[in-house]
């Protein structure tokens, strides 16, 4: 008996229309299909869904649209793929419960890390998604389990995870420095030329970037020795983070709930402010008018300065000047220099003590020898920054410890623009330490500025202030000048906590820049 064999051919029938400026690819996937599992792939390759045996329940048309209209994009992220939405049009199709692969081209490589993020209507950010890049292909691959999303590719600028490795010794294992990924990260090292690798912990911080621009880890070298020999010294390799500790909540800098246009600001009042236009770039309840703590020093020591006193003058210090500090709070709640009653220092260690360690009892010891009665030198302040518009500012006192002392944010963004123009004050405010040494008793005392953000070396930092109070949080002053070469003033009041006011006003320098 002859056999006859039946060979039976399944066609899935596909579409790509065009609707208005959008590109729609459409497919209709049988119960058949679906039961052997199918990989939706539309658009020359450029997006895939990989649908496994079991993630569809029932037939579906599955359509998948490239979107050419407007959209938010991430304030803090650079898109480096098209925007597509996908959608699985028989809801009952997807229970939502078990996650399928999408796989997603992008258009540069970069060199920096990205992700897929899904577009979420209901907090207006975008939201990060599991992702593995295969940078060498150009494509990255996600886990997904919506049956409806506008998804696309983001980079981190200036997170790095290709370029060249070196080595140090530090602990003695599997552990690495980083300038992007934070301390307890694991990353996995990957030799380009060998194709070995090496998984490890990051406990250090290093190599600078702007030292290196190429550098994207330093390697302990027993990690090193496990994909190339130290007498390389450097070498090619590619970054696979497979664990990113978060700080602050958030992954790089991203929260779980997403990136909005703008940074998510928690402060009761902050401005970001060029300083050459004089325009406000971005601000939230910048003319709210909130007491300045510290920041009054500033002010106070321009006031000082512009009385054109000879900074090698020495002069005696009382005691009794702190006790104008006393009126405003206890005496072992004032930041000060523990100087002994007629100790002898100079002019310019009053002023680098008053700046760089905020001590509040060396402001009234300039106060007392500027040639000035302390009622006249406080309405001098006071008239000196409404001369420069910043006309919702006040002082009763020259140290900051007052509440009654106020400003606005965007006040302070004003005040700031002028009293940098003198040198002493700029250059002391960005020191991270002083040092001196009393002329007559030969004690030395040491102080420290509390602006973390000028040890990061991240930024141009060139005006730097922190303040303090229960009444006024924790202020915060930093001026950066950009890659443009112009400055950029972030002033921020009111936050909750010091750690709080250095990372906002680190996003919102991040956002300013952006800006421009």
């Amino acid at each position: 008996m002859k056999k006859i064999v039946f060979v039976v051919f399944f066609f899935l029938s596909f579409s790509v229309v065009r609707a208005a400026d959008n590109e729609i690819y459409s497919i209709n996937l049988d119960k058949e299909t679906i039961t052997k599992g199918y990989t939706v792939t539309a658009f020359d390759d450029e997006l895939k869904l990989s649908l496994a045996p079991g993630i569809l329940n029932e037939s579906t048309n599955v359509e998948i649209v490239r979107l050419n209209e407007e959209m938010p994009s991430p304030w803090n992220l650079d898109r480096v793929s098209n925007i597509y939405q996908f959608e699985f049009k028989n809801k009952a199709a997807y229970d939502n419960h078990t996650p399928f692969y999408i796989q997603f081209a992008y258009s540069e490589q970069t060199g920096d890390y990205k992700k897929v993020f899904f577009y979420d209507k209901n907090y207006n950010t975008w939201r990060p998604l599991p992702t593995k890049d295969f940078s060498e292909e150009k494509f990255v691959r996600s886990l997904i389990h919506l049956p409806f999303a506008r998804i696309a590719v983001f980079s981190y600028p200036k997170i790095m995870t290709s370029g060249r490795a070196s080595w140090y010794a530090y602990k003695g294992g599997n552990f690495a420095a980083s300038p992007d990924f934070p301390k307890g990260s694991k990353l996995r090292v990957h030799n380009q030329a060998n194709g070995k690798f090496v998984d490890v912990i990051i406990n250090d911080f290093g190599p600078e970037r702007h030292i290196f621009p190429d550098r994207v880890i330093d390697l302990d070298k027993i990690a090193f020795l496990k994909i190339s020999s130290l007498g390389e010294g450097v070498v090619d390799v590619r970054i696979e983070p497979l664990y990113i500790e978060k700080e602050d909540g958030r992954e790089l800098g991203v929260p779980d709930f997403g990136v909005g246009v703008e940074p998510d600001i928690s402060l009761k009042s902050a401005i970001i402010f060029e300083e050459e236009s004089g325009k406000e770039l971005w601000g939230k309840y910048s003319t709210s008018t909130l007491p300045l703590a510290s920041l009054t020093k500033m002010i106070a020591v321009k006031v000082f300065l512009d009385t054109k006193p000879s900074l090698n003058r020495e002069v005696a210090y009382s005691t009794m000047d702190a006790e104008y500090n006393y009126e405003h709070c206890k005496p072992w709640e004032s930041s000060k220099i523990n100087l002994k009653e007629g100790e002898m220092v100079t002019i310019e260690d009053l002023v680098y003590a008053s700046l760089v360690g905020s001590a509040n009892n060396t402001i009234e010891t300039l106060v007392r020898v500027s040639g000035l009665s302390r009622a006249s030198f406080i309405d001098k302040m006071n008239q000196t920054v409404l001369g420069w518009g910043a006309s919702s500012t006040y002082f009763i006192e020259p140290t900051g410890l007052s509440p009654d002392n106020v400003s606005s944010a965007r006040d302070y963004a004003i005040i700031t623009k002028e009293v940098l123009v003198n040198p002493i004050i700029q250059k002391a405010s960005t020191m991270d330490k002083y040092k001196f040494i009393t002329v007559n008793t030969a004690n030395s005392y040491r102080v420290s500025n509390t602006n973390k953000l000028i040890f990061k070396d991240l930024y141009q930092i060139n005006g730097s202030k922190t303040g303090y109070l229960d009444e006024a949080g924790y202020c915060l002053m930093t001026r950066v000048e950009s890659p443009l070469g112009n400055n950029l003033i972030v002033v921020t009041m009111g936050a909750d906590s010091r750690e709080a006011s250095f990372t906002e006003t680190e996003r919102l320098i991040k956002y300013g820049l952006r800006l421009l």
